[in-house]
């Protein structure tokens, strides 16, 4: 959408793509030729050897929009490296599938300065449906893990509800028919029961990088006694060490198979 826009200055990916539209063959090359500079990588250990990349192109004249999944103390180190070279930061994790980003259906959580999230409101529109701001860096970063947290473990329990009905001998059809009319049927069921019907497992997050968020949720200090966290955290430590790392979270079904 950026480059359909015409205001993509250059893309890079650690694994290298060079048909993505205006490939660099460096971070620290898109860094010194774009003015905002936004990184969505895996977890907080890509993003600092991103941020290593790129640290001596930013000054003044630049903006860091952070993207990926992260905890809200490695936004903290993130954020304090990249305002001591001059440059700003804004904290903007998103949510929403590649079917949703391809459709600009993808919704973000912006955490920092106002002025700075109304500057950018432009750019961001470009590729998204909505921009929710949220407060500071550090509640950006808990949303979007806490948002997480919240279709895991959804999925888990659409994922033994459908198993005790298989159990007692129920179908398919009577089974949808079902959960398509109960309070609790939402726009993650809709896109996660035909996955599971048809044994589809395609990725559209996978299962290791939602357990690599319930890690990081986990280990926030404001966690306390919440136990269903634990619980699915344990559930998708369980399924990537079965081997299900690359499928869809929607796959946690399979452990009760």
């Amino acid at each position: 959408h950026y480059e359909t826009a015409g205001v993509l200055a250059g893309t890079w990916n650690r694994t290298p793509q060079p048909d993505f539209p205006q490939w660099k063959n460096s971070a620290a090359t898109v860094a010194s030729q774009a003015n905002i500079i936004q990184i969505a990588v895996a977890d907080p250990a890509a993003v600092q050897s991103v941020l290593e990349a790129i640290l001596t192109s930013l000054d003044n004249t630049k903006i860091v929009v952070q993207s990926s999944t992260i905890d809200p103390e490695s936004a903290d180190k993130f954020r304090t490296q990249v305002l001591a070279t001059g440059a700003r930061y804004l904290e903007c994790p998103f949510t929403g599938s590649k079917p949703a980003a391809e459709a600009k259906q993808t919704v973000f959580y912006q955490g920092g300065d106002e002025a700075l999230i109304a500057e950018l409101d432009p750019v961001l529109s470009l590729i998204s449906a909505h921009r929710i701001r949220i407060g500071d860096h550090r509640q950006a970063c808990a949303l979007k893990l806490a948002m997480n947290l919240n279709v895991s473990a959804q999925m888990q329990g659409f994922s033994e509800a459908l198993t005790l009905c298989r159990r007692a001998g129920i179908g398919n059809e009577v089974f949808q028919n079902a959960i398509e009319r109960n309070t609790t049927y939402s726009g993650l069921l809709q896109l996660k029961w035909p996955q599971v019907r048809d044994e589809d497992y395609a990725p559209f997050f996978s299962i290791k990088h939602m357990h690599k968020d319930m890690r990081l949720a986990e280990g926030m200090p404001e966690v306390g006694d919440l136990q269903l966290l634990a619980l699915v955290r344990e559930r998708l430590a369980t399924a990537e060490a079965n081997g299900l790392g690359d499928e869809d979270f929607a796959a946690l079904f399979k452990l009760l198979k």
